[in-house]
């Protein structure tokens, strides 16, 4: 059992608090549907003592300009508290493009933070001890070329590969169903992935080579049902990818992770965490075989509702992001990221992501939701809700197997076409005043008060440009045309596609380079209108 960070655990007026409650007289079905928390199958969370033991990782994502402007972000929030790194990227360099491409003008460091190369990465993280701070990467398509540039910036800090901790989201198949940030079809990105997966099992084991993520499927605008079931659907088939190509599950499975959209529903994002543990490790031991009790927990990453902002009256985001940061924890996310106010306008200023993390630290520390682990387990709503979610989930799950997998499910357009209906119903019910949306379609102000906004200067892509320019110029421009080589010569073959692109990276192989071999080898992703 994990220690506790305080000795005693009571409520304000003193009353002593136990770390979990639970029937008087347990029965069989309690243990098959719930048990405890730390015990299979996990309904009420990954951990025996859950924040007693330890709080959530507190994550603000963090990410504008260029490196040097988002290393001084980074450094303010550790500074104020912040116990983990998460990294936005701009367009560009989530869609494998150097600051100087024609298709990057305009968008240089705009919602994100311009990364070309291994010299980009070390500034990114200049005075920040890689081996003590957990770093979470918001990166899909290129995500390959981004981890190797992170892996031999720590080589040339002298921090090993091993000493590593953190995540790469890498989870191509939500941007095929959700994003749309793709560089090839589906299938070769599967083997990308499949590749990194294997190098990073065996090279680097405090690290999560995919965070699968419900985020961007709820975002594009599908319901709770169908975040849980699309998003675990998506791991099931990166765990049927990593079996394929010789990983034993019980390996492997311990180092992926989720990441959860969570909305205004407040209890039946709850329920949701809870559904999706259950299903998973159920998925895990009963379906795949894995007896490792670590590759049966569905570890989480949360963030609030993005989708949920608002222009109109953006102070009323504040109080959104508390509600849903408060069910982010009654669910049990192990790690939580809280929206700015100003996030429907533009990259969040210090003042509003210092509010955000205020959030959760008085979440944390005041409300006392830390004392006790499931604090709503037994509560017929709940319990209710989260057996209806993990039926209906899994029906969907049975759709897609029946489809062959999840590839072939967004080969096929399924799941695109449920999230289109599912947005064009929410909206509706916008538009007809069936859903309220407080300051929106009631309770609407006649004038709105500007809010401070932060600006991304025209001069920082001039600069990223320039800083490309010469760093293209400085380096063995013949070492870069083997490394470039030899991704191009993974790529046709079977060689570990991960090895290639980190010997590229180290020889000074810029993010656009390495992406351009994967046009011209794997193809380009032209995505098809599937028809309703």
């Amino acid at each position: 059992m994990e220690d506790e960070r305080r000795s005693e655990f009571r409520t304000m007026s003193g009353i002593p608090l136990e770390r979990v409650y639970k029937p008087a007289a347990p029965d069989d079905g309690y243990a098959a549907a719930l048990n405890d928390p730390g015990c299979y199958p996990y309904t009420r969370g990954v951990h025996p003592t859950m924040y007693r033991g330890r709080l959530w990782t507190m994550r603000m994502f963090a990410g504008f300009g260029s490196p040097e402007d988002t290393n001084r972000r980074f450094k303010f929030l550790l500074s104020q508290g912040q116990t983990g790194l998460s990294t936005a990227f701009d367009m560009p360099t989530l869609m494998g493009y150097d600051p100087d491409h024609a298709l990057s003008l305009g968008e240089v460091g705009r919602e994100g933070v311009s990364v070309a190369s291994v010299a980009d990465m070390q500034t990114l993280f200049s005075g920040i001890p890689l081996d003590r701070v957990t770093t979470s990467m918001t990166i899909n398509a290129p995500a390959i070329v981004v981890l190797s540039f992170y892996v031999a910036a720590a080589e040339r800090a002298g921090v090993p590969t091993e000493a590593l901790g953190g995540t790469t989201q890498n989870d191509i198949l939500k941007e095929f169903i959700a994003q749309k940030e793709w560089i090839s079809p589906p299938r070769p990105a599967m083997r990308i992935i499949r590749d990194m997966l294997v190098w990073c099992t065996r090279r680097m084991p405090k690290w999560n080579t995919i965070s699968i993520s419900g985020y961007h499927i709820r975002e594009a605008g599908a319901t709770a049902i169908q975040e849980m079931a699309f998003t675990l659907a998506d791991g099931i088939e990166y765990v049927r990818h990593g079996i394929e190509a010789g990983l034993d599950v019980d390996e492997f499975a311990p180092r992926l992770s989720f990441f959860w959209d969570v909305h205004n529903d407040f209890f039946e994002e709850i329920a949701k965490f809870r559904a999706a543990r259950r299903i998973w490790a159920r998925t895990l031991r009963e379906r795949f075989g894995a007896k490792n009790p670590r590759a049966w927990l569905l570890r989480t990453h949360a963030q609030t509702a993005g989708v949920s902002l608002t222009a109109q009256q953006p102070y009323n985001n504040v109080i959104r992001t508390t509600l849903q940061a408060l069910a982010a924890v009654l669910g049990g996310t192990q790690s939580l990221h809280t929206n700015s106010l100003d996030e429907t306008y533009a990259l969040p200023t210090e003042e509003a992501a210092t509010i955000a993390l205020r959030t959760q630290q008085v979440i944390a520390f005041e409300s006392g939701v830390d004392a006790v682990a499931d604090p709503l387990g037994g509560s017929w709503l709940v319990e209710r809700l989260t057996d209806e979610m993990e039926a209906r989930g899994m029906e969907y799950i049975r759709r897609i197997d029946e489809m062959g997998g999840m590839v072939a499910a967004i080969e096929a357009g399924f799941p695109q076409r449920e999230i289109a209906q599912s947005a064009y119903d929410f909206q509706r019910s916008v538009d007809s005043g069936d859903r309220t949306i407080v300051g929106v379609n009631r309770f609407v102000a006649s004038e709105e008060a500007p809010i401070p906004l932060l600006k991304v200067e025209p001069e920082v892509e001039r600069r990223r440009i320039a800083e490309v320019a010469a760093f293209k110029s400085a380096r063995d421009a013949s070492a870069v045309r083997r490394g470039l080589d030899g991704v191009k010569r993974a790529a046709a073959g079977t060689d570990n596609l991960m090895a290639a692109v980190l010997d590229a990276a180290r020889a000074g192989a810029t993010l656009g380079e390495v992406s351009d071999c994967f046009r011209e080898v794997l193809g380009i992703y032209r995505e098809t209108a599937a028809a309703c």
